[in-house]
């Protein structure tokens, strides 16, 4: 059996652990150096870092699948963020982020399963950040539906052990949405603008031997919870 050289290069590549470590190295210094001029200069570092990171992403797009029957492939290519600040928008910003971002299960932008990795915030988020207003009205619906299923995902100890509360954004009502009452038996819920959990990690946890099985517990965690909101959604 004649076997391609590509093949085994591939293989050999995947099987590389991902040095983790290095990745924060290299943000660290970015951090310190945020401009084109030391980007050009380090472009195969940069290269180096985000190909690796990118060959992890697709091992945990596998791993993922295995426990989750409706997972949506997402490919570390199509799962990791630009490192680039949008400065159209952002004007203020540093040229370069000082995170890698990435997001798998990923029907769309929102409501995937988000890996934020950097020196001054590492964490793993999943749900919908002040998602747009039609999604948000959707969300409210189902909670007005059914609120007791929400409840129960969201106060489970083991969700609760991980996630704590809901991510708070600043930024609820003070009143009651249009149409629902201030009497509504779930309007602390109805008056949030995000619906989203967040479980905040280290750069020793991230490092540890047993990321990718702390990755895989989280997921699966946060699924029920995940799945609740992309319903309401997909309605």
């Amino acid at each position: 059996m004649l076997i391609n050289n590509n093949e085994i290069s591939d293989t050999v590549i995947f099987a590389k652990k991902m040095n983790f470590n290095k990745l924060y190295t290299f943000l660290r210094e970015l951090q310190k150096n945020n401009s084109k001029e030391w980007m050009d200069a380090n472009r195969n570092y940069y290269y180096e870092v985000r190909d690796s990171y990118i060959r992890w992403l697709d091992q945990m797009d596998i791993r993922l699948a295995e426990v989750d029957p409706n997972y949506t492939h997402t490919t570390g290519k199509q799962a990791i963020n630009r490192i680039n600040n949008n400065l159209l928008y952002h004007p203020n910003k540093p040229i370069y982020k000082d995170h890698f971002g990435a997001g798998l299960d990923q029907e769309t932008k929102q409501g995937d399963f988000y890996i934020h990795l950097g020196p001054s915030e590492s964490f793993i988020a999943g749900g919908f950040y002040k998602p747009k207003s039609s999604i948000l009205k959707s969300i409210r619906q189902a909670i007005d539906y059914n609120g007791d299923e929400f409840l129960e995902i969201i106060n489970k100890p083991s969700f609760k052990k991980l996630f704590g509360n809901l991510v708070d954004d600043g930024d609820s009502l003070k009143t009651s949405p249009k149409g629902y009452s201030q009497e509504h038996r779930y309007i602390k819920l109805l008056r949030k603008k995000t619906f989203a959990v967040q479980h905040d990690l280290t750069q020793k946890i991230v490092t540890a031997p047993d990321f990718e099985d702390k990755v895989i517990e989280i997921y699966k965690e946060m699924l029920p919870f995940r799945s609740y909101l992309n319903q309401a959604v997909s309605v």
